[in-house]
C-alpha cells in the first residue's frame, strides 16, 4: 500500500450503480468524496457523497476506476483505508476497513484513533 485510498470490486459496482441512479454516471466532473467527521458512538464518523467540486487542499486519488477524493484532515484519518461493500444478511451497505482505527463501533459507522 502506498497512502491512498483504495476500493473493493463490490464497493466500486455500488458507486457506478448509485451514479446511475442519480444521472452522473456518464459526468466526468463528479468524484467520490470520503471524509470524517465528528460524531457516532467512538467520536469520529465517515461521510460519503457525490461531488463536482475539488478544494485546494483537496488529496485526489484513483483506484479501480473510481476517482475519490478528500480533504487534508481527513485524510490523515483515511490513508490506507479500503472503502467495501456488503449485501450479506448480517449487514448490507458501505464500510471503511480503516488500518488507523483503534477501535469501532458496532454499527461500523464510526471509529476512534
Amino acid at each position: 500500500m502506498d497512502n491512498s485510498i483504495y476500493i473493493s470490486d463490490k464497493a466500486k459496482l455500488k458507486v457506478s450503480q448509485l451514479m446511475t441512479d442519480a444521472g452522473i454516471v456518464a459526468n466526468d466532473n463528479y468524484f467520490l468524496r470520503v471524509s470524517v467527521v465528528g460524531g457516532g458512538c467512538s467520536g469520529l464518523s465517515y461521510k460519503m457523497d457525490f461531488d463536482n467540486e475539488s478544494k485546494p487542499t483537496d488529496q485526489a486519488f484513483e483506484d479501480n476506476g473510481v476517482k475519490i477524493v478528500t480533504d487534508l484532515k481527513s485524510f490523515l484519518y483515511l490513508v490506507n483505508t479500503m472503502l467495501e461493500f456488503s449485501d450479506g444478511l448480517n449487514g448490507k451497505g458501505f464500510y471503511f476497513s480503516n488500518p488507523n482505527a483503534s477501535r469501532t463501533c458496532g454499527c461500523g459507522e464510526s471509529f476512534a484513533v
